[in-house]
């Protein structure tokens, strides 16, 4: 991966944090932000315990029930990708990156009203907030 590098829907950020940092500061701030922190997957943990080598990878699972649920009555098949995710990877050079779904890409894949993009719209700056040095909480409307 490198600054360069891009995949259709996806925010991709560089973070100077470990994996395991950037993905306690996603639930930390997502709770702080009223948001449920529904479960984190440990990648490159599961790889381990079946003999495998991935670098550190993971994956934080977070959203609130009372935004995704008129997207979902709006759109049912947007719930295939919700809730929300987040993702944090460490590449073969050693950098760690984040990256989460554009809501825009979210609402053109499963075409849901362009009034309902403010419910996950958010999820950028929990991301950015995440990935760079500060740990303010700021407001989400997620």
């Amino acid at each position: 991966m490198s600054d360069n590098d891009a995949v259709n829907g996806l925010r991709i950020l560089p973070t100077e944090h470990t994996v395991e940092v950037l993905l306690q500061r996603v639930q930390s701030l997502a709770r702080a932000r009223g948001l449920t922190v529904f479960a984190q997957i440990d990648f490159s943990g599961d790889a381990e315990r079946c003999g495998l080598t991935l670098a550190p990878t993971g994956l934080v699972i977070l959203g609130n029930p009372k935004a995704g649920t008129p997207l979902m009555a709006a759109a049912p098949t947007v719930a295939i990708d919700l809730p929300l995710k987040i993702l944090a990877w460490r590449d073969s050079a050693g950098r760690t990156w984040l990256a989460h779904d554009e809501p825009e890409y979210l609402r053109a894949r499963h075409r849901f009203p362009a009034e309902l993009l403010k419910n996950i719209s958010a999820l950028g700056a929990l991301a950015e907030a995440a990935a760079g040095a500060s740990m303010s909480p700021g407001v989400m409307a997620m």
